[in-house]
């Protein structure tokens, strides 16, 4: 009944925020978190599409690096006041990787024009991919990838260096709750081997429950929140219906650990 971690077209999602949440009300999601990346732009529109049923949680998914390497903090219900500016400048960093990315597909000898975007949207590879086969340069977004995009190919830009630290501190400047999104899929280190310089910047959970942990994964990162106090959540990672992406409510999962990141929201402002 708790989805904690979706995305709508606001970054790489192919579901409007309206459109997500009503496949989430058809799922029988009783609360759904907002989580873009780098932005907070789909929170109004999905607010007003919910139905009383639906509680929707603001948050969103901010990238940052830790040993070279992409990591993902989701933060939630931030104060957008106070995020907002900063996180203004996540977005211009990702218009620039983006015009980048363009740049170099144009070198090598494929043009193309991103779709206009509204205020607030997150530009992003899958973007660019879409672009790639729209002008017919490509059968599919995955060979856009895979070809051109993935990291190590030639179109391929990093994301500008935004440490995981410094990521995490400003969440919590923000009044937000901080917690590492999918710590399994991170390439750059051993989880144990970074985790305590994260809580000791203030991580405050762990997004155990996942569609790529294993069972495995999931026990070594329940002991992880026991053992450093630290709290429990999950979600799908829903980007849209595909075969690539589980369903929504894929995971069963409790609304039970919703109270736990209320109840880390309450700390923060106590």
């Amino acid at each position: 009944m708790l989805e904690l971690h979706c995305h709508t077209t606001y970054s790489d999602g192919t579901l409007t925020p309206a459109a997500l949440v009503d496949a989430a009300v058809n799922s029988g999601v009783q609360a759904l978190a907002i989580t873009d990346h780098d932005t907070m732009g789909g929170w109004d529109e999905a607010i007003a599409a919910a139905p009383t049923s639906l509680e929707i949680v603001p948050g969103l998914e901010l990238s940052t690096v830790c040993a070279g390497r992409s990591l993902h903090v989701l933060g939630f219900y931030p104060d957008r006041r106070r995020l907002q500016a900063p996180l203004d400048e996540r977005l211009e960093g990702r218009k620039r990787r983006a015009q980048a990315m363009i740049e170099k597909l144009a070198e090598l000898g494929y043009p193309i024009e991103l779709s206009p975007m509204v205020d607030g949207m997150a530009p992003g590879r899958p973007h660019i991919a879409a672009a790639m086969h729209a002008a017919g340069y490509v059968t599919s977004t995955k060979e856009a990838f895979s070809r051109f995009l993935a990291e190590g190919k030639p179109a391929c830009v990093a994301y500008e260096k935004f440490d995981v630290l410094d990521g995490i501190k400003l969440l919590r400047s923000c009044g937000a709750v901080p917690v590492w999104a999918h710590p399994y899929l991170f390439r750059g280190a051993a989880v144990e081997a970074v985790l305590p310089e994260f809580v000791e910047a203030g991580l405050m959970g762990l997004e155990v429950y996942h569609p790529d942990h294993s069972p495995s994964d999931v026990r070594h990162l329940e002991d992880f929140c026991q053992q450093y106090g630290l709290l429990k959540t999950g979600g799908s990672d829903f980007h849209g219906p595909s075969k690539r992406y589980p369903g929504l409510n894929s995971l069963h999962l409790p609304l039970a650990l919703l109270d736990g990141l209320k109840q880390a929201k309450q700390s923060l402002a106590a």
